[in-house]
């Protein structure tokens, strides 16, 4: 079948037009441009866009954000592979058929939402739709089956992914380093075990830290849980990945640093070695994290306040 060509403002999307079930539709197949925003149209040349095929955007470079109309139906297998900064992917609020890997290596991936049937982007809040949490369940937790477009949000699939979320926390963070070895560091970068179990407990880290942002739904007794191994891996603990986190990827990110204080890994023991972490990086983080001495342990401390 031959391939047409379908041009946007900055790019082109190649397709092939199909007959199934005695009507006929469009199959994207591949991208090419320099297009960062993409949005796919629903129809070209008057057929409905029904399919996605595979690999039909593998490792495009320039693509930040991808919108998928509400006709269609089917996502190939690799279709956004390797795409490696990709960060928003916007899907039909529908049932759709998702093949393997479709965002294998989408490491920027951080949100999937949904867009409804009259081409408006949902205007429904986290609590209906955790974007945020679909993202991670296939960047960073390796469940695919998770991408439900229809059941996201709801109460089994909250518990579902909290189930996959348990199961990430509590396996042993020494888990592949074995085929780390094996592939070498050409592939995987270090092979020193410290810094491969450094890397995993981060991981969790910021698997915590989103879910309990994103805390609809979740029960007592799992929050507790995820509270308490933020805080046993923050500043002054053997190991701190906690504090790395929050300092290295959201010094300015007021709601995790809150967050970060609220469930007391924030100490009257560790606060002076955070503040002189902080320097001159971050003034806002510092600014609240005098205040807290302040206020929590009533220990002002005027020159420091003066370092601002």
């Amino acid at each position: 079948m031959r391939e047409k060509e379908w041009k946007l403002a900055d790019a082109s999307l190649y397709y092939e037009t199909e007959t199934g079930q005695g009507k006929e539709s469009v199959r994207i197949t591949r991208f090419q441009g320099p297009g960062s925003r993409v949005k796919v149209p629903e129809l070209i040349g008057g057929l409905p866009v029904t399919v996605i095929d595979r690999k039909a955007f593998l490792s495009k470079k320039n693509l930040r954000r991808i919108s998928l109309p509400d006709s269609v139906e089917e996502i190939g297998d690799w279709a956004f592979a390797y795409c490696d900064h990709l960060t928003e992917v916007i899907l039909p609020h529908r049932a759709v058929r998702f093949g393997k890997a479709v965002f294998m290596e989408c490491k920027e991936l951080r949100r999937i939402s949904v867009i409804s049937a009259e081409g408006q982007l949902s205007d429904k809040p986290v609590a209906a739709f955790p974007g945020e949490l679909l993202a991670a369940a296939v960047t960073a937790m390796d469940a695919a089956y998770l991408l439900d477009m229809e059941a996201a949000g709801t109460k089994e699939w909250l518990d579902k992914w909290d189930a996959r979320l348990k199961n990430v926390l509590r396996t042993s963070d020494q888990e592949g380093f074995s085929k780390q070895i094996l592939c070498g560091e050409e592939d995987y970068g270090s092979t020193d075990l410290n810094a491969y179990m450094s890397g995993r407990r981060k991981e969790k880290v910021r698997l915590i830290f989103l879910r309990l942002l994103s805390d609809q739904g979740l029960s007592p007794l799992l929050r507790r849980e995820l509270e308490d191994y933020l805080r046993a891996h923050t500043k002054g603990e053997n190991s701190d990945e906690t504090w790395q986190v929050i300092l290295r990827e959201h010094g300015d990110d007021r709601e995790y640093y809150q967050l970060f204080a609220a469930i007391s890994c924030v100490t009257e023991g560790n606060l002076n070695d955070i503040l002189a972490d902080i320097g001159e990086e971050h003034p806002e983080m510092k600014a609240y994290f005098l205040r807290y001495r302040e206020e929590v342990f009533g220990a002002a401390d005027f020159f420091a306040g003066l370092e601002l």
